[in-house]
Parts: C-alpha cells; sequence; structure tokens
C-alpha cells in the first residue's frame, strides 16, 4: 500500500536501503528531511532517508505548532522570510494540508491608543497586502475594548484601549512531519527510523554515501548514494565534526517552552498575542487546552533531550499573568515542553569550494556578530551549503516554510547531478489524506453507522487523518475493541495505536504517547494511565515479549518524569538533592494506579497499591532501591517497599 511505513517491515526497508546505490539519501527525520525526501521522491529519483531516533523526534514535534507568516519578522525588517512564509502557509491551509493545517484568529491587545493602535494596524496592512486577494483567511479587523473583552473575557479589563484580530494558521507538528514522510514513501522513498550515521564514506574529496548503525540491534552497515543532503537541524554541527567536514555555517540552538493549561483556564474565543519585554507571548487554543510560550534563550547542552527549567515555567505564567484578569498558577500547568530552534550564527568565513546555493536560499557567508547577539535578533532565513562534492546541507528556517527549504538544498544537490532532474513539484503535491477531504467530511455520519462508532471518533479521526481515516476504521471493524478511547477525557483511539505501527513507522512506546497521540503534553499525568495499554497493543503487533513491554513502558516513564520535572520543582531549586527525611514525611496511601511496572511485569489496570507519594528529584530511588512507580495527577509514586 502506497505511504505506509509498517514497522513490523522494517527489515524490508533496511534490505532495500542497501540493496543498491540511491540517488539521494536524506540524514535527518524532522520536517525538513522528510520534506527534502519528498521533493527529491516527487521528481523521479531514488531516495532514502534514515533517522537516528523517532520521526520528528526534535524541534519538529516542540514548536508552537502554528503555521505563520510571523508578525514579530515584521518588526524585525525581514520581509522577505515573511513573504515567503505567508505564501506557503496559504497553500498548506488550501491545497497542500487542509487536514491539517487549519486558519485560527489571534487577537492583539492594544494598551496605548495614539501609538500602539497606528503601529500595530500598519504592520498587519502589510501583513495583509503580502499574503495578496486570493487568501483563505480574512483580512485583520480593528476591535474596541469592548469588543475585545467580549472575545476575550479573561483579559484585564484596565489599560486595554482596543485590540485587532487577525488569521494565522495551526497544525500538530509531529503528525504533519509524519505525514510528509509518508507521502515520501508513497512516491518511492524508503524511511527508516532508529538508524543513526556513524560517518560518512568518501571517494576522494566526493562524499558517496553515510556508514549507518540501526539502533535496534547495533548492526552497521553501509548506504551508498551519489548525493548525501544532510537535514539533521540542531545536530548539523554534530554529523559535520563526526566526519570531518568543515561546514560553511554553525548552528545556534536557541531554547523554546511552552506549557499547557487547560481550557477553563482562560476564557477567550480566539488566540492571543501579546509583547513581552524580550519578543511575544502566544495563548493558542489547542483543542480542550491552550499552550502558552514561548521563551527564547540560548542553550548549549544536549540536543536530543532539552528540559524546560522552572524558571522558564514562571518567566511563561510571569508574562502571562501581566494582560490576564484571573492569573494562571502552577497548579494550572498541565504539562510543559522544550524545543530547539536550529538558527544559524557562523563566525568564520564559508570554504572556497562551497557551491552555489539554489534561488531563495541564503549563502553562507561570515557573520562576526552573530556569535554576541540574542538569539531573537538572528533571522529564522535558512541556509544552503555544499562543503565538499556530494554533500549538501541545510539549517535554519522554520517549520511553516519546510517545503520551501526542501526545494533549494535538493535543488542545490542536483545541481550537477550527471543526468537532467525534474524542477520540483511539490507546490502542486497535497500531502497523504488531503485528496477528497471534502467528501469526506461531508460522509462522517455515514461513516460513523458504517463502522458503529459515534461520529465524534470519526470527526476527529477525520481531523487527523484527512482521507485516511477510513484506514484506521478498517481496524476498528477487524477488532471492534481498537474503537474505545485510549485514556479518559482524551478522543484518541486505541486503533491509533495499532495504526501509528502499522502505517507510521512507530517502535516505541514513546514514539506513540509523545508524536503520533500528544498525551504527553495533553495529559495531566503525561499520558501514564495509557502507557500499559499501548505497550499492550504494540507488543501483540511487534512481538514484545512481558519483559520488553515492561522495559518500553519504563522508559517512558522515565521520559514523562522528566518532561513534568519544572511543573513539580520550585525554581530556584536544584534538581535530586532534596533529603531523604523530606521523602519520609510523606505519608503512604492507598491508590489504584492504572498501571505499574514492577518487578516481574505489568500488573493488570486498577490493582490497589500502598504507595508513597513521592517529592520531585530527592533521589530516594536510589537508596530504596525501587524500580517500581508509577506518575500519578500529583507527581510520582513509588511502590512502598
Amino acid at each position: 500500500m502506497p505511504g505506509v511505513l509498517d514497522a513490523t517491515a522494517r527489515a524490508d526497508a533496511l534490505r532495500k536501503l542497501t540493496a543498491g546505490p540511491l540517488d539521494v539519501l536524506v540524514i535527518g527525520g524532522g520536517v525538513t528531511g522528510a520534506g527534502a525526501a519528498l521533493d527529491a521522491a516527487s521528481r523521479g529519483l531514488r531516495v532514502g532517508l534514515v533517522e537516528a531516533r523517532d520521526l520528528a523526534a526534535g524541534t519538529s514535534s516542540r514548536s508552537s505548532k502554528l503555521v505563520h507568516g510571523g508578525l514579530r519578522y515584521l518588526e524585525q525588517r525581514d520581509f522577505k522570510l515573511v513573504r515567503e512564509a505567508l505564501r506557503e502557509r496559504d497553500l498548506l491551509v488550501s491545497k497542500l494540508a487542509p487536514h491539517l493545517v487549519h486558519p485560527i484568529p489571534f487577537l492583539f491587545p492594544i494598551y496605548r491608543k495614539v501609538i500602539e493602535r497606528p503601529y500595530v494596524g500598519a504592520g498587519l496592512v502589510i501583513y495583509d497586502v503580502m499574503e495578496g486577494t486570493r487568501r483563505p483567511v480574512p483580512y485583520h479587523r480593528h476591535l474596541t475594548a469592548r469588543s475585545a473583552l467580549r472575545r476575550a473575557p479573561s483579559l484585564k479589563a484596565d489599560r486595554l484601549a482596543g485590540a485587532m484580530v487577525y488569521y494565522d494558521a495551526q497544525v500538530d507538528d509531529a503528525r504533519h512531519t509524519v505525514t510528509v514522510a509518508r507521502t515520501a514513501a508513497a512516491h518511492g522513498a524508503i524511511v527508516v527510523t532508529r538508524a543513526s550515521v556513524v560517518s560518512l564514506l568518501r571517494s576522494g574529496a566526493a562524499v558517496t554515501g553515510a556508514k549507518v548503525k540501526d539502533e535496534e540491534t547495533g548492526r552497521v552497515f553501509d548506504v551508498h548514494a551519489a548525493r548525501v543532503v544532510v537535514c539533521a537541524g540542531v545536530w548539523s554541527d554534530l554529523v559535520h565534526e563526526a566526519s570531518g567536514v568543515k561546514a560553511g555555517y554553525h548552528v545556534r540552538m536557541s531554547k523554546g517552552v511552552h506549557i499547557v493549561v487547560p481550557g477553563r483556564a482562560i476564557d477567550a474565543d480566539t488566540g492571543m498575542i501579546v509583547r513581552t519585554e524580550k519578543s511575544v507571548l502566544f495563548f493558542i487554543p489547542w483543542g480542550e487546552r491552550w499552550i502558552v510560550g514561548t521563551t527564547d534563550t540560548d542553550f548549549t547542552g544536549d540536543p536530543a533531550e532539552p528540559v524546560a527549567t522552572a524558571e522558564d515555567v514562571d518567566y511563561i505564567l510571569a508574562a502571562a499573568n501581566r494582560v490576564l484578569a484571573k492569573p494562571l498558577t502552577r497548579p494550572d500547568v498541565l504539562a510543559v515542553y522544550a524545543g530547539l530552534r536550529p538558527l544559524v550564527a557562523e563566525p568564520e568565513p564559508a570554504p572556497a569550494s562551497a557551491a552555489g546555493t539554489a534561488d531563495g536560499a541564503e549563502k553562507a557567508v561570515p557573520d562576526k556578530t552573530a556569535a554576541a547577539r540574542p538569539t531573537t535578533k538572528l533571522s529564522r532565513e535558512h541556509v544552503v551549503d555544499a562543503p565538499l562534492p556530494g554533500l549538501t546541507s541545510i539549517a535554519g528556517g522554520k517549520l511553516t516554510t519546510y517545503r520551501l527549504m526542501a526545494k533549494d538544498v535538493i535543488d542545490a544537490a542536483v545541481a550537477d547531478f550527471p543526468r537532467p532532474v525534474p524542477p520540483s513539484v511539490t507546490e502542486q503535491l497535497p500531502l497523504l489524506g488531503a485528496d477528497g477531504l471534502p467528501a469526506v467530511r461531508a460522509g462522517a455520519r455515514r461513516l460513523a453507522e458504517d463502522y458503529r462508532v459515534p461520529v465524534a471518533s470519526v470527526e476527529h479521526l477525520i481531523s487527523r487523518y484527512g482521507a485516511l481515516a477510513s484506514e484506521v476504521l478498517e481496524l476498528v471493524r477487524a477488532d471492534s475493541s481498537l474503537g474505545r478511547t485510549l485514556a479518559g477525557g482524551h478522543p484518541y483511539l486505541r486503533a491509533e495505536v495499532a495504526y501509528a505501527v502499522t502505517h507510521e513507522g512507530a517502535l516505541h512506546v514513546e514514539d506513540v504517547l509523545a508524536r503520533r497521540v500528544r498525551l504527553l503534553i495533553e495529559s495531566p499525568d503525561a499520558g501514564a494511565s495509557a502507557v500499559a495499554e499501548v505497550a499492550a497493543i504494540m507488543g501483540r503487533l511487534l512481538g514484545w515479549g512481558r519483559r520488553q513491554r515492561a522495559q518500553e513502558a519504563r522508559r517512558y516513564m522515565e521520559l514523562a518524569e522528566a518532561t513534568t520535572q519544572a511543573i513539580r520543582v520550585p525554581a530556584g531549586e536544584p534538581v535530586g538533592v532534596r533529603s531523604r527525611a523530606r521523602h519520609d514525611q510523606e505519608p503512604s496511601v492507598p491508590v489504584a494506579v492504572p498501571a505499574l511496572f514492577p518487578r516481574g511485569g505489568l500488573r493488570p489496570p486498577g490493582t490497589p497499591h500502598t504507595l508513597r507519594r513521592c517529592p520531585p528529584c530527592c533521589d530516594s530511588c536510589r537508596w530504596l532501591g525501587v524500580t517500581s512507580f508509577t506518575i500519578g495527577l500529583q507527581g510520582i509514586y513509588l511502590l512502598s517497599p
């Protein structure tokens, strides 16, 4: 079946990857890498993509979930980037991915009427003019203070002088990236995750492929390709350094943190954007919740696991509470997540041998002051570099312009290809699930009757899979138990877990709960209540034994604990230094836990245990030798010894 990434058939994909020389090998499974694979495959090239972890495991699942022109970039006079982004946004909304990318309104409060209204209004006029007249979203509008409060009663009324309403768009970033990769596979690309590049293969000065390690088995093998394209985002420098490549740019990492709060915490029927002392703060509607952020700070740690700090959370809460009538507090925060932006900042000249770049891409040029600039001032435009024959890389950019980035890097990679290569066609190529969408939406009730599931479940699936919703429903027809919801209070179906394995390449529990469904950032328990269910469904498909299911569940719980750390630890308190006495003061409480992971495997859901509520990061796990735990609404619970 075209476009299927079947985790149970991963061995076949690995065999195809090594069967013969590729035209293009793409390194990196974020949105840029997936887009590059799609761009190259849709030109008729033989393409492979390898990703060290999971699709969208890095930046592409930890963004603001916005597809937007970038209003704040107008203030930086980055008109080219804004114009390109607006055009790409409209393409995604109207043609390429209307099932995934949806317009949403944003309210911009005004507090200094004489100064701000003409200033912001002029910016929004430019925003509208750059978009043009053929547009899938309305023009901006001016509101009085009274009208603004009707749209957003949560705003403080004092000093509010009015507001502007304008439109941008929203997307589930991880789902979009997976869909781009699947669309690439539908056009012949071979996509393999959990396969990391150890080094680049050389023939003289030319790059001829990569040595790849299968992270699931440890096997190392060679993949030969006429062109290698590095789309590694914040890992770009590491890929280059591992193979001794001196690239024409350097990636500077900027950390962006968001918090997730319940829908009841903010009373508004529109998204909001407000100024902060450093940048802007978004209030973004996300189903029954709100995403609030972001921060923008330098990051020099491990790019694999950027973690929000308590200070990050407090900063966002303080910035939000400057404009909210009812302040947000720490107990309001359901989840927090951190992502890294790959900003380009190179203080050294590009190598003289670097090839010319494609139209629309910036050349790698020296920037002596970039290292000293705050990350809020660095451009989000992308850079394409060709440091060696056969090797092309790209960095920078933003989610909205991923298709242009992919086009530019493939244009540069095949500029001197030994045979003619057609131009990019992705502007005319809808992603999987987009074709036939209006008819599928109109037929939601009929689908619900045919598959004997609630209409709300069908509408939920259509909003996530578009015309492919029927593929998920076919799994329910084969096993009616998959039609049940995965976790209380969330619309995700158990069938989506099975589909993630058989169609979307999910290999681990983390892949499902963090990226295929978004319970890691949407659920107060970080998805803990669904872990056993997910491990059981995946285990049946992937042949996991009891021990491996327990290992998968335990690994996910460790991720969830690290993710929720910033919510539970007060600002200024070091991690891992709380006393044993503090732990012993916590009461033991009998609770019915959805899923525990004790020695010997999973316990049945709902089994009562006496647990001790653990204060964050007291290191008692090491002292007590405890390996049994679960994450509950009030924090971590340890099985009492």
